[in-house]
């Protein structure tokens, strides 16, 4: 096992801070050390908070940590920041609205830029969850980006998936609608001190009438999950008790029905889908040149080829880059055998050869004549050829 591994298993928050960074830069050493984390996680609560841009999340996450630290548990944050188009910058500030528990020893803060991803989320958010999972965290807390209609990635991420809304945004249900709105397991108006409030509660309850009683992903326990709607004033606290309450209900309904296993299960089949997307991309530009792969895209967008010959042709050149690089470890695997053997029977060294050809020559030839005269012949032999 990796120091670093062995560290951060120990609760040391500097390996999980250096473990995070080489996940954020998704360094080439990162899926090793993960898959050492891999039996060690499992264990922590994924709560998901997003909604609409000024929402106030990062001030809910902020205090619904701070509750979570009054009843004894460790917290991990990641805090999500869109990236800039334009820059490539990410100014990764939400940690500054979370100064009140930015400092408590039993929470740890992490910032990750979207850099390009659609759906509200890093890429490296799942493995940042598994970090701070191992670390020891009882509950790791995802804030999404402002997310609109279609960023509805935290739900294959999180456990329990908190919805976000505020009033005096015009229409005020528009933001949180569609997708998002079906992903929720607890929705919160948060900045219930603002003229509108009620009606934003109605509307919500009104389109959850629709779907009311709706039941857990497999779950068995003959009982449905009543999705609360709750009211906040996050910036002084009130409603807050009643979140972490919904947030733990959520937790052990899911574990009392059965349906945990299935949330796990659907979580992993998404991850594993999304990196053998990326495994075949990255294959198919080390197996396909750029010239290559344009001119095939140029015969489709021609009509000259058809776009799954495209395909299985692309398709066609990774298998033959696999089974070239299966060839060459095959074939280094049976070097290592054969010096393995070798120095079993004590026969490999610097001259190890010259050793064995020269015991050879001396058992067929026991009164050979001296180097010297025996050279001669060779080399005329060479010259004649």
């Amino acid at each position: 096992m990796d120091e670093l591994v062995k560290r951060l298993l120990a609760g040391d928050k500097r390996a999980a801070a250096r473990l995070l960074t080489l996940v954020d830069d998704q360094d080439p050493s990162v899926g090793r050390l993960l898959g050492q984390l891999h039996p060690h996680t499992g264990r922590a609560h994924i709560v998901g908070v997003t909604g609409p841009p000024g929402s106030g999340k990062s001030t809910l996450v902020s205090k619904v940590a701070l509750e979570y630290r009054m009843r004894g548990k460790r917290v991990g944050i990641v805090a999500i920041d869109p990236t800039s188009p334009f820059t490539g910058g990410a100014l990764l500030g939400d940690r500054i609205r979370m100064g009140e528990v930015s400092m408590d020893p039993g929470v740890f803060i992490r910032s990750l830029s979207t850099r390009g991803a659609l759906g509200g989320l890093s890429r490296s958010t799942f493995d940042a969850a598994m970090v701070l999972d191992a670390l020891g965290c009882d509950v790791v807390i995802i804030e999404t980006v402002g997310a609109g209609q279609s960023e509805v990635d935290i739900a294959r991420v999180a456990h329990t998936t908190a919805v976000v809304a505020v009033p005096g945004s015009g229409d005020d249900i528009q933001a949180i609608k569609a997708g998002i709105l079906e992903i929720g397991d607890v929705f919160i108006v948060n900045k219930a001190d603002r003229e509108g409030v009620e009606r934003v509660v109605g509307e919500l309850k009104a389109m959850l009438q629709l779907g009311e009683a709706v039941e857990g992903p497999g779950a068995g326990g003959g009982h449905a999950w009543h999705r609360p709607i709750l009211v906040t004033i996050a910036r002084d606290g009130e409603g807050i008790k009643e979140v972490v309450d919904a947030l733990e209900a959520h937790r052990a309904y899911l574990e009392g029905s059965g349906a945990r296993r299935a949330v796990e299960e659907e979580r992993w089949e998404s991850i594993v889908h999304e990196m053998l997307g990326d495994h075949i991309i990255a294959r198919l530009h080390e197996a396909v040149p750029r010239e290559e792969f344009e001119s095939i895209i140029a015969d489709v967008a021609a009509r000259r080829k058809d776009r799954l010959v495209a395909i299985e042709r692309l398709l066609g050149r990774i298998m033959e880059l696999e089974c070239r690089e299966r060839h060459v470890g095959l074939t280094h695997a049976s070097r290592d055998r054969s010096r393995k053997a070798s120095r079993a029977k004590g026969t490999e060294g610097p001259n190890a050869a010259g050793k064995a050809a020269g015991s050879r020559r001396a058992a067929k030839s026991p009164k050979a004549p001296k180097a010297p005269k025996a050279s001669i012949p060779r080399k005329r032999r060479a010259t004649r050829r």
